[in-house]
């Protein structure tokens, strides 16, 4: 995969930086931060982060890459983009539907009682999407775009495979040193509900098990009261993670 911030894009004369310097210029000698990666591999998942960041004449860029398949960059060299899968990512609408959480219009995909939520919640935000798009962007640069994904809030069961991800990690890495790592089934539920935040989805969960677990487990192992070949398990205790050996 290869990334590309378009925050670092905000201004007009960052655009060359895509296909290089021209010569005479600093830089011209390292080719272009986009053309030289594709170059090399041409057969890569381009991702253009935060498309809406960047500034409108990077548009111009992007059009002859969708349309033509192709830039010549800073050398002159002609680089295919034919065979790269071009995904864009963008934040446009996040206000509005942040502010549908905060009234409750919109959270979980399934209600307390387990029924799905309606339809209609989806659709508005689709319309309210495609709505700030067609203000932001170009019709010609929306045209050819291939599809338009709105992504939904996420549901309690996609959360707690996020948690058993994230533990899966922690637990991989005490294998190294030769500890066993246990999680309750609590003890997950409690990481799932505090390390969720409905306006950042479940970004706060890293920060939890970095602050709740790893720094415990630390400083355990340090003071020595965690060795190589213990068994550990982490549970609930007074409504917070409880480290202990078994």
């Amino acid at each position: 995969i290869v990334r590309v911030d378009m925050s670092e894009y905000m201004e007009r004369h960052a655009v060359s930086k895509m296909l290089g310097s021209s010569p005479g210029y600093v830089g011209y000698e390292d080719g272009g931060q986009l053309t030289e990666k594709i170059r090399r591999r041409p057969y890569s998942v381009v991702l253009f982060d935060e498309i809406e960041k960047a500034h409108p004449d990077v548009f111009n860029i992007m059009l002859q890459i969708l349309e033509d398949g192709h830039l010549t960059d800073g050398k002159g060299r002609r680089v295919n983009f034919k065979n790269t899968v071009i995904i864009m990512t963008s934040n446009i609408a996040s206000e509005y539907i942040m502010n549908m959480g905060k009234r409750g219009e919109f959270g979980f995909e399934e209600k307390v009682d387990g029924s799905k939520k309606s339809k209609k919640d989806s659709d508005r935000i689709k319309e309210r999407v495609m709505e700030d798009l067609r203000s932001h962007f170009k019709p010609e640069f929306l045209n050819r775009v291939d599809e338009i994904i709105t992504f939904h809030p996420l549901s309690e069961k996609q959360i707690r495979k996020i948690v058993n991800l994230q533990l899966m990690r922690v637990v991989e890495r005490l294998k190294e040193q030769k500890i066993t790592l246990t999680v309750t089934e609590e003890a997950k539920d409690w990481v799932g509900v505090k390390g969720f935040d409905p306006n950042l989805g479940a970004r706060p969960l890293k920060r939890l098990i970095q602050s709740k677990l790893l720094d415990e487990l630390a400083m355990q192992i340090i003071e020595k009261k965690i060795n190589e070949g213990d068994n550990v398990e982490v549970n609930l205790n007074k409504d917070a993670l409880a480290v202990t050996k078994v």
